[in-house]
C-alpha cells in the first residue's frame, strides 16, 4: 500500500502497480481486472509499446509488436480486442526525438489506428492515410470509436465503426481537439481543446502542424453530443487541462491540470462539474498526476503518476479504491 498525499480523501488503499520507466494512459478492460498501457522500459531511452496487467499488478506482457512507438490502447468487443496508434508501418525504427528548440511540443508522428486480439495476434490496420490518427476510445455500446486525425488538416475529432468504416468528422474549428471519451450513457463526448484567439495564435499553430508538431501547453475541456453538435466549454482555467473521464454517473468529469502553476510539472487531478461549476481537488501530492479513468463498477481509479519514483521523470501507475 502506499500512502494518499494531504487532503487525498477520495483515494484510500493505493497500490503502486507498475515500478520503474515511463507506465501511461491505463485504461481498465470491461472486466474491471486488467488494464492496457503503454510503457517505455526506460526513462531516457526506447519507445512506448503496449502492455496489458491484471489490476493486482501481476500478469504484465506487452501486446503490441515491439516495433516503431504505440500509443493510446483501448479494450473493446468483450475484452476479445484491443485497438492502439503505432507508427510502425511507417517505420519500424523508433521516431528520432523531438526538437524542443521551439519549446515543449508534442509530435504528431505517422500514427495509423490497429485493431488486434486481446493478446496482440490478428492485427489488422484501421486507418492506412499516413496522417496522425491517434488518441482512441470506445463507445460504451462497443459500435464506435472516437479519435483525433490530422488527414483533413487539422488535428480534429472523428468517430467511425469498430471495423474502421463510416468515418464521420466531428470537429470542424481549427485548433487541437483531442482525447476524447464518450459518457457512460453513450450520448456525449467530453475531451480537450485549445482553439486559436488571434491572428498570430493561428498562425504559430499551423506553422507547427505543418511540421508535424503542436503545442499542448494551453487546453480547455469540452462537452458535446457524441456527433459533435451542441458543444459547450466545460473549463476556463487556464494551463493544461487534459486527459478528462467521466465519473461513474456521468454528472461530472475528473482530469488532469497545472492550471495553479502552468509552467509547472505539477498536474494534479481534479473534479469539476459538467457546466464548469464545483471544481475539487483530487490528488495534491506534488508531481505528477494524471490520465485517470473509474473501473467499469466505479469502485477504482487508476492514474499515472510520479509519486514515489526511484529516478527523475519516472512514472508509474497508481490504483485506489475511490472514496465518495
Amino acid at each position: 500500500m502506499v500512502p494518499p498525499a494531504p487532503g487525498e480523501r477520495h483515494l484510500r488503499n493505493i497500490r503502486q502497480l507498475t515500478f520503474g520507466g515511463n507506465n501511461a494512459e491505463a485504461y481498465f478492460s470491461a472486466s474491471g481486472t486488467q488494464l492496457i498501457f503503454q510503457r517505455q522500459d526506460s526513462v531516457e531511452a526506447g519507445c512506448d509499446q503496449q502492455y496489458i496487467i491484471n489490476t493486482d499488478g501481476s500478469g504484465l506482457h506487452r501486446v503490441s509488436n515491439g516495433k516503431g512507438r504505440t500509443t493510446c490502447g483501448y479494450f473493446y468487443s468483450g475484452d476479445r480486442r484491443i485497438l492502439y496508434s503505432s507508427t510502425f508501418a511507417y517505420s519500424p525504427a523508433c521516431p528520432p526525438p523531438v526538437d524542443r528548440s521551439r519549446g515543449y511540443v508534442w509530435p504528431l508522428n505517422h500514427l495509423e489506428i490497429y485493431s488486434a486480439n486481446a493478446d496482440g495476434s490478428g492485427l489488422r490496420p484501421l486507418t492506412s492515410n499516413g496522417a496522425y490518427n491517434a488518441e482512441s476510445t470506445v463507445s460504451p455500446d462497443g459500435k464506435r470509436i472516437v479519435f483525433t486525425s490530422t488527414k483533413d488538416g487539422d488535428l480534429d475529432l472523428y468517430t467511425m465503426n469498430v471495423d474502421g468504416s463510416d468515418v464521420r468528422r466531428l470537429t470542424r474549428r481549427i485548433g487541437y481537439d483531442g482525447g476524447a471519451f464518450f459518457s457512460p450513457d453513450g450520448k456525449h463526448i467530453v475531451w480537450r481543446a485549445w482553439y486559436p484567439e488571434t491572428a498570430a495564435d493561428s498562425a504559430q499553430y499551423l506553422s507547427l502542424l505543418a511540421e508535424r508538431l503542436v503545442k499542448p501547453a494551453r487546453m480547455e475541456l469540452w462537452i458535446a453530443d457524441a456527433d459533435g453538435g451542441n458543444p459547450r466549454q466545460v473549463t476556463r482555467l487556464g494551463g493544461a487541462n487534459f486527459a478528462p473521464y467521466f465519473t461513474p454517473d456521468g454528472r461530472r468529469i475528473i482530469f488532469g491540470s497545472n492550471y495553479r502553476n502552468p509552467r509547472s510539472r505539477n498536474f494534479d487531478l481534479y473534479l469539476v462539474n459538467l457546466d464548469g461549476s464545483g471544481l475539487e481537488q483530487v490528488t495534491t501530492d506534488p508531481e505528477f498526476d494524471g490520465f485517470p479513468m473509474f473501473s467499469p463498477d466505479g469502485r477504482k481509479l487508476v492514474w499515472a503518476s510520479n509519486r514515489h519514483g526511484r529516478e527523475f521523470g519516472e512514472t508509474d501507475l497508481f490504483i485506489a479504491d475511490w472514496a465518495e
